[in-house]
């Protein structure tokens, strides 16, 4: 599910779960792991990869529809976790976006350092609005943080999802890159940081980052749970079930 790769200091942590990367409370827990343990095990930074042609396709839905409350809970609590991780992660992380990251890739994407892109006509965006679920804040306010409130406002509040370049625009993604180069320009923007005093480019980086960590660290344990209570709710199961027949269609 988690493929960790040693490129010297720097450690990819590539997703691998075809066809889609669709995200699992097994997987999300590896990946938080994986982050954890990567920094903890004396690596200079951290990229995050996925498939060619894909990120993840955010949370598999379809798995999570037949799942109890207790499971959908759990997933949720993990989701956050990994996401804190993320924020908090010690050294630099980086997103190696090898395609397609709907919802859950991008709001992973948000808590990097960085993002680099596949160019081409792959999607990224904040879709949750589309199937009934409301952003949590500190999910907005991190994706504020890099491309501004009214293009925040703008995307987020319909939905919508955008092609790579409009995300360059934006200031979603640093860069557009060939797809088959996607993970080496991340490597070479994560060992440009490194070959940086490292003291200084540490501290500084913790400066910069010091509002998502109080983000991170200001969500309330009630959150899950009001997720948890819009993703039963009769509106939110509609969309789903509806998000489900139209991807059993294409």
């Amino acid at each position: 599910m988690i493929d960790s790769i040693i490129h010297g200091d720097i450690q990819e942590l590539r997703l691998n779960r075809p066809p889609a990367n669709a995200l699992t409370l097994e997987l999300i827990t590896k990946f938080r792991e994986g982050v954890e343990s990567a920094a903890a095990g004396g690596a200079g930074a951290v990229v995050l990869s996925g498939m060619p042609g894909i990120f993840t396709a955010g949370h598999d839905v379809p798995l999570l529809l037949t799942r109890g409350r207790d499971e959908v809970e759990a997933f949720w609590r993990a989701f956050f976790d990994l996401l804190k991780a993320v924020a908090l992660c010690p050294v630099p992380i980086f997103a190696a976006i090898t395609g397609h990251s709907p919802a859950g890739g991008t709001v992973i994407a948000i808590f990097c350092d960085g993002r680099v892109m596949a160019e081409g006509r792959y999607r990224i965006g904040l879709n949750e609005v589309q199937v009934g679920i409301a952003l949590p804040y500190f999910v907005f306010a991190a994706f504020r943080r890099i491309v501004g409130q009214r293009t925040a406002e703008r995307l987020a509040v319909p939905g919508l999802l955008i092609e790579a370049r409009e995300a360059l625009d934006v200031g979603l993604v640093d860069q557009l890159v060939p797809p088959d180069t996607v993970v080496e320009t991340t490597l070479e923007r994560c060992r440009a940081l490194l070959g940086m005093p490292r003291d200084a480019m540490l501290r500084t980086r913790a400066v910069a980052r010091s509002d998502l960590r109080e983000l991170v660290e200001s969500v309330k344990p009630d959150e899950v749970g009001r997720v948890v209570d819009t993703w039963f709710s009769d509106e939110t199961q509609a969309a789903l079930k509806a998000l489900v027949r139209r991807i059993g269609k294409a």
